[in-house]
């Protein structure tokens, strides 16, 4: 294989919800593009399985059962991500889905802060738990985030406000270290079919809610974030990228 071929070849990627979906689509993405992967999420099963076919491309692949929403449990991942990795080059912060989708005054304070915990703290709990090893590898780094459209128009439920936030965490975040060479953006997916959206959306169809967007399966995300993750030193940071459908 040629560099051209592998353009992750000797990097480290760790995925975030990297069980199945959008996650598991960028993971063996970048898997084929060369790089040991990192899959976290909350069922073991799924990581298993991902970790396995990561394997058969021939990579060093390991799954992390992990509650994102949970610090102590991150802290504890990232530990257990140090013992098995020397370096980080990739960070994928894709843990999300909407939780309470009712209006303001319809819904449950519980529920709320629950979205807002997977939508938003998730992100910001594993990059604080991680970022220092990516730092320490002292090549730079990547940190994407997968934003969403629905962070861009108001709408009911947690998850346009969370997603809103997660935007502005990206571009705080990204002016805290670039000079340390990392690179932290936002990649929104569009309408993509996926367990959480199966049954509202399924693929080449067209979503509820712009007449102009197709939904895509997770595998059409993966060339975005590939193309994120291979940016030389000195690229964008701090921004969007969408292959979105419609006017975000």
């Amino acid at each position: 294989m040629t560099t051209q071929d592998q353009p992750l070849a000797g990097k480290v990627a760790l995925i975030t919800g990297g069980g199945r979906g959008i996650g598991r689509a960028i993971a063996l993405s970048y898997a084929d593009a060369g790089a040991d992967v990192a899959v976290v999420s909350r069922t073991q099963s799924q990581l298993d399985e991902v970790a396995g076919e990561i394997t058969a491309l021939g990579r060093h692949a390991i799954g992390l059962v992990c509650d994102v929403t949970d610090f102590d449990a991150v802290t504890s991942m990232a530990a257990a991500f140090r013992a098995e990795f020397d370096r980080l080059d990739i960070l994928v912060n894709n843990a999300g889905g909407p939780i309470e989708t009712r209006p303001v005054l319809e819904s449950d304070p519980t529920q709320w802060v629950a979205g807002v915990e997977l939508n938003l703290h998730s992100a910001y709990y594993v990059s604080k738990a991680l970022l220092p090893q990516m730092i320490e590898s002292g090549d730079g780094g990547k940190v994407i985030n997968i934003g969403s459209g629905m962070g861009r128009t108001p709408g009911p439920g947690t998850y346009p406000v969370a997603k809103a936030a997660l935007w502005m965490l990206t571009q705080s975040l990204s002016m805290e270290v670039w000079q340390q060479d990392i690179d932290v953006n936002e990649l929104i997916p569009g309408p993509v079919e996926t367990f959480l959206t199966r049954g509202r959306m399924k693929v080449g169809e067209t979503p509820p809610f712009a007449e102009s967007e197709r939904v895509k399966p997770p595998e059409d995300v993966a060339p975005l974030a590939l193309w994120l993750a291979t940016q030389q030193k000195g690229g964008p940071t701090g921004q969007s990228f969408s292959i979105a459908r419609r006017p975000l």
